[in-house]
């Protein structure tokens, strides 16, 4: 993890994130968000986002934890942190999950 000299303050923080959401936000197909992931992220982060949502609809379908580690080596731990933002987090992988169950599917990869 990044290391700074010192705290950021949370409303710069807030504004970071929500100008990198925006730029998420800017991209219309699915290879274009793949390409910026590509470039804004380190082979581990992109291996630990896929990681998480890998789980997450094994975590809608009622899989124990253990099954869901078996079926994808995930940890148990990354799983438990998956549910938690399921249950207690602010929704966002609930609103990925239903636009992509409205949405018809496009190739893997198309720009």
């Amino acid at each position: 993890m990044k290391q700074r000299p010192r705290p950021v303050p949370q409303r710069d923080a807030e504004a970071d994130l929500d100008a990198l959401a925006r730029a998420l936000a800017a991209l219309d197909r699915p290879g274009q968000v793949r390409s910026f992931l590509e470039d804004l992220c380190t082979p581990a982060e992109l291996e630990a986002m896929s990681d998480r949502w890998k789980v997450v609809p094994l975590l809608l379908a009622g899989l124990p934890y253990r099954e869901i580690h078996e079926r994808t080596g995930v940890s148990v731990t990354t799983i438990g942190r998956v549910a938690r933002s399921l249950e207690r987090g602010t929704g966002g992988y609930g609103i990925a999950i239903e636009r992509l169950q409205r949405t018809p599917r496009r190739k893997a990869g198309a720009s």
